[in-house]
């Protein structure tokens, strides 16, 4: 009888656990410092480039995070995050993948370096973003 009890308890748990992770999905982490950036149309350049350099719509702050994989759906993992600095892994798919990290100067003005892999070709960059107007 002790067992047929046990096993009533063990199975009401399990069903319990199994019904609470599946009604709970995970959701992307709230970050900082892409809270708090300005949204409108904001210019991604090389720092010293005399270029027009690349215009983003940031709508969205989180595009910031992968600039080379934009459009893909990736998972994130947080390294660091802070008021002023945030530094994130993602992977895309079997092979793609980065490490980004944004340093905020103000509302309106981030500095963003990222390296990782695309279609199996290694890449490196270091940009400035600064808000440029609305969108």
């Amino acid at each position: 009888m002790k067992g047929i009890t046990l096993i009533k308890v063990i199975s009401a748990s399990t069903a319990a656990l199994f019904a609470f992770s599946v009604s709970a999905p995970a959701q992307a982490p709230d970050l900082a410092l892409l809270n708090g950036l300005q949204k409108g149309e904001w210019t991604l350049k090389s720092r010293g480039s005399s270029d027009g350099g690349q215009k983003v719509c940031l709508g969205d702050p989180a595009i910031l995070l992968q600039i080379q994989h934009s459009g893909t759906s990736c998972s994130r993992y947080v390294i660091q995050d802070t008021p002023n600095s945030v530094r994130v892994s993602y992977k895309c798919g079997s092979s793609d993948h980065g490490v980004t990290t944004i340093k905020r100067e103000s509302s309106g003005l981030v500095q963003i370096q990222s390296q990782g892999i695309e279609g199996n070709a290694p890449f490196s960059f270091n940009v400035e973003g600064r808000r440029t107007g609305a969108c």
